[in-house]
């Protein structure tokens, strides 16, 4: 019984991905058929041509700019709230608690809805409108990656692993790369894994910010839309191509979470 419902449930998980190949696959009058095709025809390599020739979306460069932004955030983000993580948990020093109560309070502000004007009036100010450092800043930390990696660290690495790397001689930062890091890998991978794919996904800044012959690749999708109607297979096959570089991620971070979990215990 526990097998059949695993089958059932990646069976509708995995069916939307490939619906979106047997559509990238078809010409647009077989996509509208009805009733629909349930088996992928013979036009994708076509149709991922058209995508990457599409004079309008500029799509190689929105995929270039999304995986550099998205790869300089994630190592940012992750490296970062493993230092402060590590500090917040493990070091006590005057104002610890009052800090992490503000990097608390910086989640609960939403900034979609009340910090994209002043963030433009920033990057007017910097002269940055139309470049992909204006996507990069502002994301280089949040607090949810210092929230989750305190809390990680908290429970992964006890207080008198960390006393006694002190006794034995270790600094500050020989403990944070000899004991915390390995410990903390299966949450560094998690935190990776989410800020990738937030970022990787990232349509409303990106679209405010940068040029339209230099987007991300969600602004590029975007742009594939017919003027005078819906292309379904040239945003399908766009769509396409767009995650293999999450499914990339996903499968190496993975690995990390697994092989973090296997090995338990801590390197000295």
């Amino acid at each position: 019984m526990t097998r059949l419902i695993l089958a059932v449930t990646i069976i509708i998980s995995a069916f939307p991905l490939y619906y979106m190949i047997v559509i990238a696959s078809r010409t647009n009058t077989e996509a509208t058929d009805m009733p629909p095709p349930f088996l992928p025809g013979g036009n994708l390599g076509e149709n991922i041509n058209r995508v990457l020739t599409n004079p309008d979306a500029h799509y190689l460069t929105g995929l270039t700019n999304s995986l550099i932004i998205s790869a300089t955030v994630t190592v940012s983000v992750v490296l970062i709230s493993t230092f402060a993580g590590f500090a917040f948990a493990r070091l006590n020093f005057r104002g610890g608690k009052i800090l992490l109560l503000f990097v608390l309070l910086t989640m609960m502000v939403p900034l979609q809805q009340m910090g994209i004007v002043p963030l433009y009036r920033l990057m007017v100010n910097l002269e940055w409108v139309g470049s992909i450092k204006a996507v990069i800043l502002p994301f280089l930390l949040n607090g949810f990656g210092v929230f989750l990696m305190t809390q990680y660290t908290e429970q992964a690495v006890p207080n008198e692993l960390v006393e006694a790397a002190r006794v034995d001689g270790a600094s500050t930062l020989r403990i944070w790369w000899n004991v915390i890091l390995p410990a903390v890998r299966p949450g560094m991978g998690v935190l990776g894994i989410n800020t990738f794919m937030l970022n990787w996904n990232e349509f409303m800044w990106p679209l405010i910010v940068l040029n339209p012959d230099n987007p991300t690749v969600q602004v590029a999708i975007n742009s594939l839309n017919a003027k005078y109607g819906t292309d379904y297979v040239l945003i399908f096959s766009g769509t396409l191509l767009s995650i293999l570089p999450l499914i990339v991620v996903f499968i190496l971070f993975g690995r990390q979470i697994i092989g973090g979990l296997m090995e338990g215990a801590v390197k000295a």
